[in-house]
């Protein structure tokens, strides 16, 4: 189905042409209707599937046709990691360009004038707030943040969220949420916490369930059953014979981290690494030498 084909707004629209946007993924085919009749909804999604922008087109459609409160918070948007975060804010500013909305990311790891900026964009009553849940409620409770307004609720891999333990904090933040308003979620997996969760707080909502997505075909998965002094060697040996193009790989602590890397950069391997020792603007460096192909490992 092509985007031209859903009742989106002359603005939405502009801009999606202006991405070159043109079919719709199978989430965005199912969900997009079901989140334009104003119902709630609960998708299982794997990242990937362009569940962002799922949520994000409906939304700012409804936002521009106007008839929501100016000055004030109309849509809130959960994420778990301020990585993601930062996603969904770039896909806001490109699917908002032609629109008359505004938006504020807030998320941790940052200095006093980042958190001055949030709070300037959350008092003056940014239409959508994109924000992870601690940093939130670090705004919230200092009482500037009015979300009585909201009229949507997002939380972005939900399952995620739980997992990492922000379960009293979303809990926490729909107390401050009106009743009144459509609630949507996104989850990968659907496990019991996941499903009571939406219990409590979606509002009778349409499930809507993509198969779990396969590798392509070429893609060879393999497992190597090895003792932990081995792995370096496995690693190192994978890539002894042909430089890898994208590849990421994930350890089990920061130590591990660094211990690739340098084994990596002794192979003349162009090689970046990302971990929590890093301020927050090298992280974002990293990833986007990551992202431009000037680093091939991360």
């Amino acid at each position: 189905m092509k985007f031209s084909e859903l009742n989106l707004e002359e603005g939405v629209l502009q801009a999606l042409d202006a991405m070159r946007f043109e079919e719709c993924t199978p989430v965005q085919e199912h969900t997009i209707p079901v989140i334009l009749e104003g119902k709630d909804l609960i998708g299982v999604a794997q990242t990937g599937t362009g569940k962002t922008a799922a949520y994000l087109l409906p939304v700012l459609n409804q936002l521009s046709k106007g008839g929501y409160p100016e000055d004030a918070i109309n849509c809130v948007i959960m994420s778990p990691t301020r990585e993601l975060a930062q996603q969904i804010d770039q896909q806001m500013e490109g699917f908002s360009y032609f629109l008359p909305a505004s938006s504020v990311a807030v998320y941790g790891g940052n200095d006093g004038v980042r958190f001055e900026q949030e709070k300037k964009g959350l008092t003056l009553g940014a239409d959508v707030v994109i924000a992870t849940p601690g940093r939130l409620i670090s705004h919230l409770s200092l009482g500037y943040v009015d979300l009585s307004k909201v009229s949507f609720f997002i939380l972005d891999e939900a399952d995620r969220m739980l997992d990492m333990g922000f379960s009293d904090d979303i809990m926490q933040i729909v107390k401050y949420l009106p009743k009144e308003r459509q609630t949507i979620m996104f989850s990968a997996t659907m496990p019991t916490k996941i499903q009571q969760l939406a219990k409590t707080i979606l509002n009778n909502p349409v499930e809507i369930k993509l198969a779990v997505s396969k590798p392509a075909e070429k893609i060879i998965q393999t497992a190597y059953i090895c003792y932990e002094r081995q792995k370096l060697e496995i690693i190192q040996s994978l890539f002894q014979d042909q430089t890898p193009e994208r590849v990421i790989i994930f350890a089990s602590s920061k130590l591990k981290v660094k211990e690739v890397t340098q084994a990596f950069k002794r192979m003349k391997l162009n090689v970046g690494e990302m971990h929590s020792d890093l301020e927050q603007s090298q992280r974002e460096q990293i990833m986007r030498e990551f992202k431009s192909g000037r680093i091939n490992i991360l």
